[in-house]
């Protein structure tokens, strides 16, 4: 399996990456067929594991720690943090009483010394991002974390966490991890230029959005029971629009010989910005499938044909983005 350069950090990672947020309870895929999915990618040369803290409440990570034994030091191993891991509003964010505390649970689920590669899995406006990064400087210091990275900021946010960075002397996000799939083309316009400017690698999850890439007959029967209700209602704004494109693309694919998750995937690979797609597979017969996949290149007018169905920069259902703006949801934030 092909490689590229993480983020300037010089560590070497496949392209595609092993995503078990499905590993575990969340999915309901239990241990042992967990561990045997992830020695089965790695023997088929992925090289680059992603979890995070919340996935099933650390259970993801402990079946990642299992999987890895005898193994860890092939591996870039990346987990997150910040997401709720408790009732307790102490137990999430990005304060230094909080990281402190999460990574040396992760470090103990996880089973290992370091931490590859960790992760703020989403933005926090109650801390200053100042704060955040001289406590993740200190942890990259100790040995205890080699290199971090954001998920699922938006561009502005990306370069505050920058300037401040090199401003306060701090060690910079390396990383930032964004959904995208042909049905989900907004990070084009903006995240990924700007993480292109700050040499940053971009590790993306969701290429068979939720799903809907899948190549099921009826790609509105998904019920994972981690999505939200309106995730397949047809009668959800975008989603009528998602099914139009998953029928074009599907024919497509098939003009292509290609299957539709191997369209989909390798889509998402051309794009220069791109390092590493997580894939998320729940059953072993999804992750062969995947895998098979990984050499796949779209051809020139494959890709324009794509172009033509999704225009780039689109979002065809903006409630897939998984991120809204805490200004638009936290109403402390816009009455006085």
């Amino acid at each position: 399996m092909k490689r590229r350069i993480l983020g300037g950090t010089g560590m070497s990672v496949s392209e595609l990456a092993l995503g078990t947020m499905m590993f575990g309870a969340l999915g309901d895929t239990g241990q042992d067929e967990s561990v045997r999915m992830i020695h089965t990618a790695l023997d088929a040369g992925v090289n680059f594991v992603d979890t995070a803290d919340v996935y099933s409440q650390g259970e993801s990570e402990e079946i990642v720690g299992k999987a890895l034994k005898g193994r860890r030091d092939d591996i870039v191993l990346a987990t997150k943090f910040s997401l709720p891991m408790g009732e307790d509003e102490n137990h999430r964010g990005g304060s230094r009483r909080w990281i402190m505390k999460a990574v040396e649970e992760s470090l103990r689920r996880l089973d290992t010394d370091y931490i590859d590669l960790y992760q703020m899995h989403r933005t926090d406006p109650d801390t200053d991002v100042d704060e955040t990064l001289s406590a993740l400087s200190d942890l990259v210091r100790s040995g205890k974390v080699r290199a971090i990275g954001s998920s699922l900021f938006p561009a502005e946010r990306i370069v505050e966490a920058q300037w401040v960075a090199e401003r306060r002397g701090h060690q910079r996000f390396r990383t930032e991890q964004p959904p995208y799939s042909i049905l989900l083309r907004g990070i084009e316009a903006g995240m990924l230029p700007t993480a292109q400017q700050y040499g940053m690698g971009v590790l993306t999850f969701g290429p068979l959005s939720s799903g809907w890439l899948s190549g099921r007959a009826d790609p509105t029967g998904g019920r994972r029971k981690n999505l939200g209700p309106g995730e397949f209602d047809l009668a959800a704004r975008g989603n009528q629009a998602k099914l139009d494109a998953v029928e074009q693309l599907t024919t497509l694919a098939g003009e292509a010989g290609l299957p539709l998750t191997h369209l989909a995937t390798a889509f998402v690979r051309a794009h220069p910005a791109i390092t590493s797609v997580i894939i998320g597979p729940r059953r072993p017969e999804q992750l062969q499938d995947l895998l098979a996949g990984a050499e796949v290149e779209l051809g020139q007018d494959v890709l324009d044909r794509i172009d033509e169905i999704v225009p780039p920069g689109t979002n065809l259902n903006p409630d897939d983005i998984y991120y809204t703006n805490p200004a638009l949801t936290d109403k402390r934030l816009r009455r006085r």
